[in-house]
């Protein structure tokens, strides 16, 4: 077993992600995994990602408050606003974007995987 106390959670920098504080919760420098890796990010009001793809499946839990999730896949954009305990999932390559427009902290739990899929052949 291995416990990270959220007082001693790494915080890691994320490309696009704007006043928002990302914490390594399991995995990476948070310790061993050999799948996937948990982190928590609490988004500031007004705090957003950018519309980006990603390699690998994502899967996001809202835990307190509410975000607008954007994805837009193939040229078709998707939009939902989620609330506390809401869930979502991001297939590979899908491109995403989180954004607060509350006037509330939101705190969102993320799940991916270690490293991207092998691909097929």
């Amino acid at each position: 077993m291995h416990i990270t106390r959220i007082a001693d959670a790494p915080e890691y920098e994320a490309p696009g992600h704007l006043d928002m504080t990302c914490l390594r919760l399991q995995g990476r420098e948070a310790g061993p995994s050999v799948q996937l890796w948990l982190g928590m990010s609490v988004i500031e009001p007004g705090g957003h990602t950018g519309l980006d793809p990603s390699p690998m499946e994502k899967h996001y839990v809202v835990l307190e408050g509410e975000l607008t999730f954007t994805s837009e896949r193939d040229g078709v954009v998707t939009t939902a606003v989620l609330r506390s305990h809401d869930s979502c999932s991001f297939a590979p390559g899908e491109q995403r974007r989180l954004d607060n427009h509350s006037p509330a902290v939101a705190r969102v739990l993320l799940a991916m995987p270690l490293h991207p899929p092998t691909p097929p052949g």
